[in-house]
């Protein structure tokens, strides 16, 4: 039981400790070579999905035409997944007005991956943002974008979303930014924010039309070509932090979009194939175990602390018991203080792992959103 109580810590403590801390080093002693600067000013096609978004594609049309670039070189697509709202008549409304904004309508609701299949075939522009309708999009974020992506060799930006709001979600965020920021500076990061990511079109892979995860196949498609994929921190986006109980379905989609990833791209898990192979299997796959490691830290401690009275049998009560008080914290959430709040997400992140699991294994995670 005590072999099976360290090997768990040590997945755990690498995983979310370890790593990050290693990553980082990297960054700062072996950072990947600067490229060099190049004038960038293509045409861009903004692609946005939406669904029953008429409460918010107003607002989101403001934003992404407010972008501090030339407006000739700018247009803006919206893909509206069979929308049953009037979500169309407000595109339609604002097409009118600007001509740089199209309509793309789909007469039945097929998900986001079938959206920006028809957007990369409508656009015109010779680099496409994608970007969500909830997010509203600072207006140097473009210029940022372009700048970052400006260099050959790289094939995919993500710009920075920038949650607000105080939630176990929002903190988690803020350390996943951290990883993601270290391994660009080091090599290159394993997934992008779909909310604002840029990407040449003629780079542009076509989606599987029941990917769950687009903003993990794009970059790590154009990965397994040597292209890399970079965080650019410079340009931002915003939306509102998600509770524990919003957050937890999305997360199930997540974890469970990871699952089929790596399914449908073996080579990823292929030292020599993937050269991003340490950072997926640091920062992804091991994520994936750590609820299994949980499970049998916990399940070794208390079945350990039930033997003879023992310095080892001592050891492994007081770590059962350490677990059973931060199980409770997280129970409490919130009302057990910030240290509470952190353990619910760390909680609901590793039960949405098991889940996420579970609806992959069975084909139940819709592609819809």
């Amino acid at each position: 039981m005590a072999l099976v109580a360290m090997i768990s810590l040590a997945v755990l403590a690498y995983t979310y400790a370890g790593y990050p801390v290693l990553i980082s080093i990297l960054a700062r002693t072996r950072p990947r070579r600067a490229l060099p600067g190049v004038s960038f000013e293509p045409t861009v096609s903004v692609c946005i999905s939406a669904y029953n978004a008429g409460a918010l594609i107003e607002r989101k049309l403001a934003s992404t035409l407010a972008l501090t670039y030339p407006a000739s070189k700018l247009e803006v697509l919206v893909y509206s997944d069979g929308s049953t709202d009037d979500t169309d008549a407000r595109v339609q409304a604002w097409a009118g007005r600007d001509g740089r904004v199209r309509l793309l309508r789909g007469q039945e609701r097929l998900g986001k991956p079938t959206g920006l299949n028809r957007m990369r075939e409508a656009a015109t522009g010779d680099v496409l943002l994608l970007t969500d309708v909830r997010q509203d999009l600072e207006s140097g974020a473009l210029r940022a974008l372009l700048t970052a992506l400006a260099p050959r060799e790289v094939g995919c930006v993500s710009g920075e979303l920038v949650l607000r709001g105080n939630t176990g979600a929002g903190l988690y965020w803020l350390y996943e930014k951290w990883i993601r920021r270290s391994e660009s500076q080091f090599r290159s990061t394993v997934g992008i924010s779909g909310s604002i990511a840029a990407v040449r079109r003629a780079d542009m892979p076509v989606l599987p039309p029941d990917i769950l995860l687009d903003d993990m196949w794009i970059p790590m498609t154009l990965r397994l070509q040597g292209r890399l994929v970079t965080f650019c921190d410079d340009a931002l986006a915003y939306d509102e932090a998600f509770d524990d109980g919003r957050e937890f379905p999305r997360k199930v989609r997540t974890l469970a979009g990871n699952y089929q990833i790596f399914a449908r791209l073996p080579q990823l898990l292929v030292p020599g194939v993937n050269p991003s192979w340490f950072e997926i299997v640091s920062h992804k796959v091991l994520r994936l175990a750590c609820p299994w490691a949980l499970m049998a830290l916990l399940v070794s401690s208390l079945l350990g602390a039930r033997g003879p009275v023992s310095a080892a049998g001592n050891a492994m009560a007081a770590l059962a018991g350490a677990q059973i008080l931060f199980y409770a914290a997280a129970a409490l959430g919130r009302r057990a203080g910030r240290l509470g709040g952190l353990g619910r997400t760390f909680v609901v992140l590793n039960a949405a792992a098991v889940l996420g699991l579970w609806k992959f294994l069975g084909g139940r995670q819709k592609i819809t959103w």
